[in-house]
């Protein structure tokens, strides 16, 4: 490897190597070891100045551009815009490429339209400081025993103590079984005029013409979700996620009685023994009918429907009288007066309970489709 490295200022690496029999490779990788490089690196060299263009603008041209583009009529002006100008006038300066060049070496090269500066956005807010003033509503899917069929569960949550104040199965999603559905649990709950709000997402049927009117007809305010924003309505779906990740969740009800003898047993347990931590530990039911005059670190103006903590002041336990604890239409929540103790659901039948093998041939398929409670 010596005699490579004397030999190789001489007669160059590739000539040296092949008289001395080195193989190249192991030459380049000893050599940092053996000492300097066999040839030193040439000192870079520097570019030379450019020459100035002959039609380049002199100093005292640059500076009148820049007066022109400085102007008042100019100042919130494109340079495209400003060349335009000059040309209809008949006087021409230079090119919109130079002017730019112009204002960039003058650290002006940012946007010079005069331009409407929108304020800084605040989310919107809704505040409930007691039961039965700001209501949450979503539908959500729950499939059936064959592919592609579904029925649909809608849901109304009173934000405030996170009671399921009305719920309904149906077989369709529809505007006029929404509006029945939120006209008999406002009904049923005999919320006064001008008191609730119902916030929803911006889907199909929440924003249907039947559910505006019916709304403006009860002097309830309603309000939606901003556009293009999944996150507006969580009480709803954490509620749904509640439902949907219960180990009695089923994969698939094997017919809608099935669903609502389900949800019967879930909200009965969802409002009377459910802990909820949105609500300091405390059951829905509690909250919502007063059953307790204090919650653990109640925030300050009661519970935003964007920020997570107890709610304030709770009503009295005088005003559970007169509280309905049906849900909508033919489901019901599960009652607390003493009478409906013991009662079910018109539609929760015994025989919809059992284990539906949903992946049977397509005689058995037609069979599921078509079973009748017994």
């Amino acid at each position: 490897m010596d005699a490579v490295t004397h030999l190789a200022p001489t007669v160059g690496v590739v000539a040296a190597c092949d008289s001395l029999g080195v193989a190249r490779a192991s030459f380049y990788r000893q050599r940092p070891v053996l000492g300097p490089h066999a040839s030193p690196a040439p000192e870079p060299v520097l570019p030379a100045a450019r020459p100035a263009p002959a039609r380049a603008l002199s100093p005292t041209e640059r500076a009148s551009v820049l007066t022109v583009l400085h102007e008042e009529r100019f100042q919130d002006r494109s340079p495209a815009a400003v060349q335009a100008t000059l040309l209809d006038e008949g006087e021409y300066l230079c090119s919109t490429r130079t002017m730019y060049r112009i204002l960039e070496e003058e650290g002006e090269s940012r946007e010079r339209r005069d331009q409407l500066v929108h304020p800084a956005y605040q989310r919107p807010e809704l505040l409930a400081t007691a039961p039965n003033q700001l209501w949450s509503w979503d539908i959500t899917k729950l499939r059936g025993a064959a592919k592609w069929t579904y029925f649909y569960l809608y849901v109304i949550l009173d934000v405030f103590s996170r009671y399921v104040a009305g719920w309904m199965v149906a077989p369709r999603e529809g505007a006029e079984l929404a509006k029945q559905f939120i006209e008999e649990t406002i009904g049923k709950h005999q919320v006064p005029a001008g008191q609730l709000t119902i916030h929803a997402d911006r889907g199909k049927v929440m924003t249907s013409k039947p559910v505006a009117f019916l709304m403006a007809d009860l002097g309830v305010t309603k309000t939606h979700s901003r556009p293009y924003v999944s996150d507006d309505n969580p009480y709803s779906e954490s509620q749904f996620r509640t439902m949907k990740y219960r180990p009695e969740f089923p994969d698939r009800f094997g017919c809608i009685q099935d669903s609502r003898a389900f949800c019967q047993q879930f909200f009965q347990w969802y409002n009377q023994e459910h802990r909820h931590s949105g609500i300091g530990l405390l059951t829905p039911a509690m909250v919502h009918f007063g059953e307790t005059q204090t919650c653990p670190g109640p925030p300050p103006g009661g519970a935003r429907r964007r920020l997570p903590g107890a709610p304030g002041p709770l009503r009295s336990a005088a005003a559970k009288t007169t509280a309905i604890a049906f849900g909508g239409l033919d489901q019901q929540a599960g009652s607390t007066r003493p009478k409906d103790r013991g009662r079910k659901s018109v539609n929760s039948y015994a025989g919809c309970l059992k284990v539906l093998d949903t992946r049977s041939n397509e005689s058995s398929m037609k069979t599921v489709r078509g079973v009748v409670p017994t």
